[in-house]
């Protein structure tokens, strides 16, 4: 080779545009860009991420070694390292999740910790606690979490003003809330739009650490909304008993991201950082295609990241674990978004007994919705009572396991005497389905084209894509017609087309040679492969990582006072908060935890609601309190209607 010819995206030190800014731009400047769109998946460590990244992702989160809100998911910088120079490949992005609040001996470790991230090459930090901000820290780009309770307009126009890039909005935001928050802020809004829902405001939520010393806030909730309870008036009337009151479905925005895109939503976050490897195969490779489909067929939108991924199965989230779905509050208020049945993955509906035999079930699957093909060693369970009657009775489920499938009839295990002809049957795990995904399932590849033209030495190779990313390697070589030229193109074509090793493929190729030169196989294929090491290299090197902007200190907090649910912890975020203008700052909840009547948990999911006792709906009822007991523990419920919210307030005195 003679030379070799570069073209990528020019480094610079303006600030960049579009989803990779770190601070305002003009609205002109932003409307004339595409608006790019970010899936951003889990993952529970590197090789996770890699597979979201495989399956579509443009980005990932994970949790380092400390500080990450799941307590069981951490992961070592090198493994950090690792997935994120496997992302960059495809200019997609890792996130690395900092949420926790912090005390006073943490801080130190905490911003060790951070410049060990930035030189493993991670992007961005999802962080909770504003004490960071206070530190010596690298130009890495901030997060805001969506434990920092972010709601309001005022909220993200100061997030903005102190330098982060990205906010991840409370899940209980409606559309016009969020249209309200895009028009105020440059920021880059994120939104969760699949996974288990904490049914409190993220960050308002004590209720863990009240009652096991588990704090939410540092990574160690107990889930005691998961658990069955009892709900009574506060004259000791029984609404019920032994359900899962505060259990909600998952998350389920597949048939509004169009509605949040022109809302102003940009990332789409998928929970599940202690999720199985099918569900986020499954689930990242749904979103993947349903993102496409939109983008696709509108000019206005991209991917925020490179290359298209292809799928060895047929996505279906319904097929992943799931508690049912709700779209929450996008469309307002709606009627059950609770799973008072049970907080177990009961699966998709397939089919009803017809028929109950020594060592088998005949079912009927023609009521499922949908065709069922039923396999060896699918997974299948049923509520004892009836699904009908959950809402009415202590339903329990219990599960099944088909050795054999001969069409409809089942062949089991073991054949429960609870099983009856009526009873409702739904698969939880499908074998077949999990087969394919325990396997290689998805490719994913950049499109390219090359063109080979002559040079007064030889001949050139140059590869490029849409990117604005480009290479020319250049072959000194003496020219000689070859004898077949039919023979010698089709040759050509064929060894220039070989990408399968590589992350790319072949979309466009054109010969500008003059003639069809004599070139061996095993030179056509040196000069391919040298150009794609370059273009590999070109597209390292193009690749920028998002800086942090400035932090303004001259900005003002938009609250004055800050209670213990503000969660500050530590002297550096107290330092911080007095800096920006507040004037009271309580403890938070866990150095604090002897608050009477404190509400350690604070909900949009209402109980009135969900048993037809709300005042705004039926009229004469007024909002008093009521009683919930989980185990040996009672709790007030505290409604106020006018945010339509319910508090959960720690105390065993009840208010007359």
């Amino acid at each position: 080779m003679s030379s070799v010819e570069i073209f990528s995206p020019q480094q610079t030190t303006d600030k960049p545009l579009d989803t990779q800014s770190l601070g305002s731009q003009s609205l002109a400047s932003k409307s004339q860009e595409k608006k790019q769109l970010e899936l951003l998946a889990p993952a529970k460590n590197a090789d996770y991420g890699i597979e979201a990244i495989r399956h579509g992702a443009d980005a990932v989160y994970i949790g380092g070694p400390a500080f990450g809100a799941r307590h069981n998911a951490g992961n070592s910088v090198e493994d950090i390292a690792r997935l994120a120079e496997f992302a960059h490949r495809y200019h997609a992005q890792v996130f690395v999740a900092l949420n926790t609040i912090l005390m006073d001996d943490e801080i130190a470790k905490a911003q060790a910790l951070i410049w060990e991230l930035y030189e493993a090459g991670v992007d961005a930090l999802i962080i909770q606690d504003m004490g960071l901000l206070q530190l010596d820290l690298p130009p890495i780009a901030l997060h805001a979490s969506t434990q920092m309770d972010n709601r309001t307009p005022e909220k993200a126009v100061f997030l903005e003003q102190v330098g982060f890039s990205q906010v991840v909005l409370a899940r209980e935001l409606n559309l016009p809330q969020i249209k309200e928050i895009a028009a105020s802020t440059q920021l880059k809004l994120e939104y969760f739009v699949h996974g288990a829902l904490c049914v409190s405001y993220s960050g308002l939520c004590n209720i863990s650490h009240a009652f096991s010393n588990r704090s939410a806030n540092r990574g160690e909730c107990s889930q005691m909304c998961r658990l069955p309870c009892d709900l009574s008036t506060r004259d000791g009337e029984v609404l019920a008993e032994n359900q899962h009151l505060l259990s909600l479905k998952d998350n389920n925005q597949t048939e509004n991201l169009e509605a949040l895109i022109d809302a102003g939503v940009t990332s789409f976050k998928v929970e599940g950082r202690l999720k199985d490897i099918s569900y986020l195969k499954n689930v990242t490779a749904h979103y993947r295609q349903q993102l496409d489909a939109i983008i696709d067929r509108r000019s206005d939108l991209e991917s925020m990241s490179h290359g298209r991924s292809e799928f060895t199965f047929t996505p279906d989230p319904e097929k992943s674990f799931n508690r049912g779905k709700t779209d929450y509050f996008i469309n307002q208020r709606t009627e059950q978004i609770e799973h008072f049945s049970s907080p177990k993955y009961i699966g998709e509906k397939v089919g009803v007994i017809t028929s109950v035999g020594r060592d088998f079930i005949k079912v009927d699957s023609s009521k499922a919705g949908k065709a069922v093909e039923f396999n060896n060693g699918d997974g299948l369970c049923f509520f004892i009572d009836g699904y009908q009657k959950q809402r009415l009775s202590d339903n329990k489920t219990k599960g099944l396991r088909v050795n054999r499938a001969d069409g409809n009839t089942l062949y089991l295990t073991d054949v429960s005497k609870d099983l009856k002809v009526g009873v409702e049957l739904f698969r939880n795990f499908d074998h077949q389905f999990d087969a394919l995904l325990s396997k290689d399932s998805a490719s994913r590849n950049i499109a390219v084209d090359m063109v080979l033209a002559d040079t007064p030495q030889g001949i050139s190779l140059t590869i490029s894509d849409k990117h604005a990313h480009s290479v020319t390697v250049e072959l000194e070589w003496v020219k000689e017609p070859a004898k077949d030229y039919a023979k010698a193109d089709a040759s050509l074509r064929t060894q220039l087309g070989k990408l399968g090793n590589s992350d790319y493929q072949l979309q466009q190729l054109t010969i500008e040679c003059a003639n069809r030169w004599f070139l061996p196989a095993s030179v056509i294929n040196g000069l391919r492969r040298d150009a794609i090491a370059a273009f590999d290299d070109a597209r390292v090197k193009g690749y920028q990582r998002p800086q942090r902007a400035e932090h303004d200190k001259s900005a003002r907090f938009p609250q004055k006072y800050l209670s213990f649910l503000s969660n500050v912890a530590n002297d550096k975020s107290r330092e911080f908060y007095e800096q920006h203008g507040v004037v009271q700052i309580e403890d938070t909840y866990e150095k604090n935890k002897l608050l009477t009547d404190a509400p350690l948990m604070v909900t949009k999911h209402c109980l009135r609601y969900s048993f037809n006792l709300c005042p705004k709906e039926v009229e004469g009822i007024k909002a008093d309190p009521m009683v919930l007991d989980i185990g040996k523990d009672r709790l007030k419920l505290v409604f106020d209607c006018l945010k339509c919210e319910m508090m959960i307030v720690g105390s065993n005195q009840l208010v007359k």
